[in-house]
C-alpha cells in the first residue's frame, strides 16, 4: 500500500487553523502554576511546549520554500523567544500572520518541492507534519493537566496518518514480527480503524487479514501518544486501555513497543 496522498488544500487550512485556535484557548486559560507544570516531553514545561510549536511557526511566517533541500529560516526562532511583547500578544500574533499566510496559499503552492524534518517533500506534506506536531503537543499539555480534547476530525485524522505511514517501520523493526506473521491494530474511536500488517520478506500494511495471529485492541488517541513515546505502556496495559487477542507474547511486544519517534 503506498502512503496516503496529501491532503486538500482547504483540509490543511482547516486542520492548522483549528490547532492555532486551540491553542489560542489553551492559552487563555492556563493559570500560573498550569503554565509552569511539567508536559509530557520531559525536557521541556507548558510554557516550553507552547514556545516550541509556536517559535516554529513563527519561523514559518511569511516564508514559502524554493527547493527541497533549503530549511525555513529556523535563526527566527531565538528572535521569537527573545521577543519582550506580553507573551500572549506576541503568541496571537504569530498565529494570525500564520492565518493570513494559509489563507494566499494556493493548490500550486503545496505542490511545492519543500525541506521537512523526515527528508525532501512538498509543501502541503510539510503543513501535515506541522498539524501532526500540534496536535501531539496539544495532548502533552492537556493529558498531565486532565483537560478534554477534541479527538476527532481532519486534525486528527492527520496526525494518525503520520503513525499509519510508519506503520511497516513500527512493526518490523520496533515490535519485531516474525516473518510470515500477521497483526491488526483495531482503534474503536474517536477514529474507528484498523490498520494491518503483514510479513512477508518484510513488514508491510495490507488492505485485509481475515485471521491476524494477533490484534491489538486501544482508542485511536492512545496509539498515537504511545506511538510518540509520551505515555507509558505498561500503564496502559493496567488499565486496560490497549489490550490484544490471539498470540500473546506478539501483542505483549506490540502494546510496549510501538514508539517510533519522541
Amino acid at each position: 500500500m503506498g502512503q496516503p496522498k496529501t491532503r486538500s488544500l482547504a483540509e490543511i487550512r482547516g486542520a492548522l487553523e483549528h490547532c492555532y485556535d486551540a491553542f489560542d484557548a489553551l492559552c487563555a486559560d492556563l493559570s500560573d502554576d498550569e503554565w509552569e507544570a511539567q508536559s509530557l516531553c520531559p525536557d521541556w514545561t507548558v510554557r516550553g511546549v507552547v514556545d516550541h510549536v509556536t517559535s516554529i511557526e513563527a519561523v514559518m511566517a511569511g516564508w514559502l520554500p524554493d527547493d527541497a533541500t533549503t530549511p525555513p529560516p529556523f535563526a527566527r526562532a531565538g528572535e521569537f523567544l527573545a521577543d519582550s511583547t506580553p507573551y500572549l500578544d506576541k503568541v496571537r500574533a504569530v498565529y494570525d500572520r500564520r492565518r493570513g499566510d494559509l489563507a494566499a496559499l494556493s493548490d500550486e503552492d503545496l505542490a511545492r518541492p519543500s525541506w521537512m524534518p523526515v527528508g525532501p517533500g512538498t509543501y502541503g506534506r510539510f503543513l501535515e507534519i506541522r498539524v501532526f506536531d500540534f496536535w501531539v503537543h496539544e495532548r502533552d499539555i492537556t493529558t498531565p493537566l486532565g483537560r478534554r480534547t477534541d479527538d476527532t476530525g481532519i486534525p486528527a485524522e492527520i496526525a494518525l496518518a503520520e503513525v499509519e505511514n510508519s506503520i511497516g517501520y513500527i512493526v518490523g523493526k520496533k515490535v519485531g514480527l516474525p516473518d510470515g506473521k500477521s497483526l491488526t491494530f483495531d482503534l474503536t474511536g474517536p477514529i474507528t480503524r484498523q490498520i494491518h500488517v503483514k510479513v512477508d520478506g518484510r513488514a508491510a500494511r495490507v488492505d485485509h487479514l481475515d485471521d491476524p495471529d494477533t490484534t491489538v485492541t486501544t482508542d485511536s488517541t492512545t496509539f498515537i501518544q504511545l506511538a510518540c513515546g509520551r505515555i507509558d505502556p505498561q500503564q496502559q496495559i493496567d488499565t486496560g486501555r490497549i489490550s490484544w487477542t490471539g498470540d500473546d507474547e506478539i501483542g505483549d511486544r506490540a502494546a510496549r513497543n510501538l514508539r517510533f519517534t519522541m
